[in-house]
Formats: C-alpha cells, structure tokens, sequence
C-alpha cells in the first residue's frame, strides 16, 4: 500500500481559500437583500409610473380637502359685511388643509327672491396657486349654498 503524503502549504493554502470564497459568498448573499427592492432592469409591477410622467388629470376631483376649503371660502364670502368692507379684499384660511387665499370681489345680487354673492378669490395650498372663481346662495332656511366654485 502506498500512502501520498501531502504538504501543510498546500492543505492550509486550500483552507485558506475556502474560507475567503465563503466570506465572499456570505457578503453578496448578505447584501442581496439591500438591494432586492431596487428596480434595476423595470420589471416590478410595484412602481407606479404614472407620477414620472409629469400627466396631471383634467378632471377636478373633491377630496375632503377640496371641500374643507370651498367650505372656508364660502363662511368668508358669508359672513362678510359688504357695507363696511365695500371694495376691500377678504383674507381666508384653513387651518385643516393649510390652504390659504384672497377674496378679491365679491357682489351680491337679488335675482327672483334669491339672494346670491358672486367671488373670485385665490387658493394657495400644497397643489400651487390658483385663481377660482364661485357663487353662494341663501337658502330657503337660511343657510349659504355654494352652488359653483370652479377653477380658472
């Protein structure tokens, strides 16, 4: 029987080498879940595009925010007293939204027994700044209907 002895350099050299091929295993699977998440080739379904695209809908969509404000706007135009405020502009604030504005003019006029205020005023929220124009209405029992409030 012949016996083949090897050398301790070579065995501790294998070892060695082994040893840094599993470290180096161990850091790429390691770190192969930092970056998972990351969409390197646009294949995940979980990204939504559509921000990206700079599109902004036409449609105005009324978010409880939207209506919080309209609801603001319209107590301002309310209860404002025309004869002591005559051509001056009415400041607004919301403090729920955040949103903020001017209401620049505002005439009331009589059509059929109703009474109405026309208004245009300015929004400024998180969305930008805009120009609205509306219309409030008394009601029968006595309450201010917003019966048009659109964008410019």
């Amino acid at each position: 029987m012949e016996v083949i002895a090897k050398s301790k350099s070579r065995t501790k050299r294998s070892f060695v080498l082994g040893r840094r091929t599993a470290a180096v295993c161990l850091a790429a699977f390691s770190l192969g879940g930092c970056t998972s998440s990351m969409d390197l080739f646009g294949s995940s379904e979980k990204i939504d595009r559509t921000i990206a695209t700079g599109t902004v809908p036409s449609a105005t969509r009324h978010t409880g925010a939207t209506l919080s404000d309209e609801a603001t706007v319209r107590n301002a135009v309310t209860s404002v007293d025309l004869a002591k405020v005559g051509a001056a502009s009415v400041p607004w604030a919301n403090a729920a939204t955040g949103s903020a504005g001017v209401v620049s003019q505002i005439r009331e006029a009589r059509n059929a027994g109703q009474i109405c205020r026309d208004f245009t005023t300015t929004r400024h929220s998180y969305e930008g700044i805009a120009m609205f124009s509306g219309k409030a209405c008394l009601t029968g029992s006595g309450d201010w209907l917003l019966t048009a409030f659109d964008r410019q």
